[in-house]
């Protein structure tokens, strides 16, 4: 077994089956492989110094492109949504429509803001996104093994666009399915495009871009990233699935959440702010 799977953070379920799974992926090799993970609190830390990083939606609440009233109503949904997000008690049924309320309200007050789209990457310089320690091996690794890395989020594509492009990690195998801000020939933003993607519906989002997944029919092993249950379902639209390891980072309300993680995710990484065990799983998968 791989070292730094015995770490504090990391607790599996069944230690058994994920040793198998390793192995059968090692076995096909990483031409058989794809990575699926979401972005927010995954790919990026919840924390740092004790203090919240921001998600791609808080990159802009947080920005000086946003007026004090619309900040105040967008804190006011957060304070409201947010507990449903993470709250164990209820089912995903129960918290589907909140979570389409809160992120169509969002929405609606930042296209208020008329946003200009040359603004946005000052935005995110001036902000405290950072990817997890570790993401430069990650992202650097996947790319020099032709790796495709699919980042399904219910964040603002463009913003997490603009945050890994200033990381220098935006390589031509990463592909970015997430809410897109739709601009005027002024690059005013008018609208979001297309479907609303949330925290609960990223398995009707796979399944809609069959075409994506058509293209990768011979990467049948899926290494999948979350920090949600939402995020479970991401590898839905995968042709011919072999192999999944589904890894989720328990970053908040861990004690109350640890049971339905675990019984979810085959490995969770608890209050863990690195890309230690994707890194060392991929280096084993692959070879290294």
């Amino acid at each position: 077994m791989i070292p730094v799977l015995s770490k504090s953070s990391v607790s599996m379920r069944d230690p058994k089956r994920v040793e198998q799974i390793l192995t059968s992926m090692r076995n096909a090799g990483p031409s058989t492989l794809q990575v699926i993970s979401d972005f927010d609190r995954t790919l990026t830390r919840f924390a740092y110094n004790g203090k919240r990083c921001p998600t791609s939606h808080n990159i802009l609440d947080n920005s000086k492109l946003i007026s004090e009233d619309c900040k105040a109503k967008l804190k006011n949904l957060l304070d409201t949504y947010y507990p449903i997000e993470i709250d164990s008690t209820r089912s995903v049924e129960e918290k589907l429509p909140l979570m389409v309320e809160w992120w169509t309200k969002a929405h609606e007050l930042l296209v208020q803001q008329k946003i200009i789209k040359d603004h946005l990457a000052l935005v995110v310089r001036e902000s405290e996104a950072m990817l997890r320690d570790g993401y430069q091996q990650f992202f650097d690794h996947l790319h020099q093994l032709s790796v495709p890395l699919l980042i399904f989020s219910a964040g603002i594509g463009d913003v997490l666009e603009e945050v890994i492009r200033q990381a220098g990690v935006f390589h031509p195998n990463v592909k970015v399915f997430s809410n897109y801000m739709d601009f005027d020939e002024s690059g005013v933003l008018q609208a979001f495009k297309g479907e609303l993607i949330h925290i609960y519906n990223k398995r009707e989002g796979a399944l809609l871009n069959t075409e994506h997944f058509k293209e990768l029919q011979s990467r049948c092993n899926v290494l999948l990233l979350g920090d949600s249950l939402g995020d479970l379902n991401m590898a839905d639209g995968v042709m011919d699935l072999q192999n999944i390891l589904k890894i989720g980072y328990l970053n908040d309300k861990v004690d109350e959440r640890r049971q339905s993680y675990l019984n979810s995710y085959d490995i969770i990484l608890e209050k863990d702010e690195t890309m230690d065990v994707p890194n060392a799983i991929l280096r084993y998968i692959t070879g290294q």
